[in-house]
């Protein structure tokens, strides 16, 4: 087998090539944070598959809407502040169709966006013996094509053709019996085994049903501790959790344009807005984007018991909607867990440091450095390395290289243990002064 040093990724022969190094910016970088995921029924798209949809880009051709339209309010909340959404359409729906003659035209996605859908047929004005077929949608042509017959007609991204013969000419034919159907409960459990292979920091569930909130807080808790993938799962009302690895919504707020959004479709955004949130950053204080108010507002001795019950609670503030607490559902404390272990921000260092050193160690470690003193330190270097860079980014504080981080050799010959002592860094949050007047 070959090994040796590298430079850069151009090896031919199998092998090992490792380099002996201790840079801050090699393999114990911070991971990527920004992604979040929801399950949702739509009215166009593909059924059944995880999009990956990005801040920005232009979603009609894919989702059917335009991004400010209200059918996609959800999609559009998240990436308010997500920079990625994994977009999984629940429904699979009925496709509209019309007949034209010999011609049977059939949506390309099932739901009622099939019924905006019109299409044309008409001689084409520099060969009689053709015939310009063109797709419309919502009054736009979306794509022409100039055929002979039938069976010459390609399906676009809108609609697919069938039938054999001559053409028909037709002013505007529309498509019609597209319906969206409904999702169940077995969709949102189908989503979650597809969203298991993808890599994300949150997972929204617009829905009440207190059934899938057991699925999506059952999924989370196992995915954490059994897994090894430190995510959370964003829940209206559900502080019964009581988990760090679940958010409960308590209520939701109202946009500029007037669009009231319920604690269920709040969810969106606290999971994009959950995702993109730095190490070293907390929600405490900061503002819901374009919201206006709190729908419902509570009270102070209301919020005070919200907050305790491990509730994620919405205040209107001057004109705008601010996250009172950043915390999840966590409320039974002792043990291993303390109160430091509901603030989101803490949890967010404590799953970064847990899913990035898996990442360095499967990627650079496993069945790849020997089990001893040097490969040992080798690994150690790393991991000093990553928590140097944590408390340079202020998310974790006081951290000393020589006292606070030993890599043993475990019980096994091929096993491993590391012991860290770490100091998360939260927000201030509360101040507490006297004043004395003389």
């Amino acid at each position: 087998m070959a090994g040796g040093v590298w430079t850069t990724q151009n090896k031919v022969r199998p092998g090992i090539y490792i380099n002996f190094v201790n840079d801050a910016g090699s393999l114990g970088a911070m991971g990527e944070r920004g992604t979040a995921a929801i399950g949702l029924p739509l009215s166009w798209g593909p059924a059944k598959q995880m999009l990956q949809i990005h801040a920005g880009e232009n979603v009609k051709d894919v989702l059917g809407y335009d991004i400010s339209s209200q059918r996609l309010l959800l999609v559009r909340e998240a990436l308010k502040r997500a920079s990625t959404l994994l977009l999984y359409r629940l429904n699979a729906g009925t496709k509209a169709s019309a007949a034209i003659g010999a011609l049977t035209v059939t949506a390309a996605h099932g739901g009622v966006r099939g019924n905006d859908l019109t299409v044309i047929v008409q001689a084409n004005i520099d060969d009689d013996t053709k015939f310009d077929v063109t797709t419309v949608l919502d009054g736009d042509a979306v794509e022409t094509q100039t055929v002979s017959h039938v069976d010459e007609l390609k399906p676009n991204r809108w609609v697919g053709f069938s039938g054999t013969g001559t053409l028909t000419p037709s002013a505007g034919a529309a498509l019609t019996g597209g319906d969206d159907g409904s999702a169940t409960n077995a969709d949102h459990t189908d989503f979650l085994a597809a969203l298991e292979l993808e890599e994300f920091q949150t997972v929204a569930l617009s829905a009440t049903d207190n059934t899938l909130k057991g699925v999506y807080s059952a999924f989370a808790r196992r995915l954490r501790e059994s897994e090894g993938k430190m995510i959370q799962a964003v829940l209206e009302n559900y502080p019964l959790a009581d988990h760090e690895g679940v958010i409960s919504v308590k209520n939701g707020v109202v946009l500029s344009d007037g669009t009231s959004l319920t604690a269920a479709q709040a969810t969106a955004w606290v999971a994009g807005a959950t995702s993109a949130a730095g190490v070293s950053e907390s929600l405490t204080f900061q503002s819901y984007d374009d919201a206006v108010d709190a729908l419902p507002r509570y009270t102070n001795s209301q919020t005070i018991a919200a907050l305790e019950a491990g509730e994620f609670v919405f205040t209107a503030s001057n004109g705008r909607v601010i996250v009172e607490q950043d915390i999840n559902s966590l409320t039974s404390f002792g043990g291993d867990k303390g109160k430091a272990f509901r603030k989101n921000r803490v949890i967010r260092v404590l799953d970064g440091i847990g899913n990035d050193v898996k990442r360095i160690f499967e990627q650079y470690y496993l069945g790849k450095v020997n089990n001893n003193a040097d490969g040992r330190n080798m690994l150690k270097s790393e991991i000093v390395t990553y928590l140097t860079g944590l408390q340079d980014a202020n998310a974790i504080q006081n951290f000393d290289a020589q006292s606070d981080i030993a890599v043993l050799q475990g019980i096994d010959s091929d096993s491993v243990t590391v012991e860290a002592s770490i100091q998360p860094v939260d927000s201030v949050e509360k101040i507490y002064m006297k004043v004395k007047v003389k």
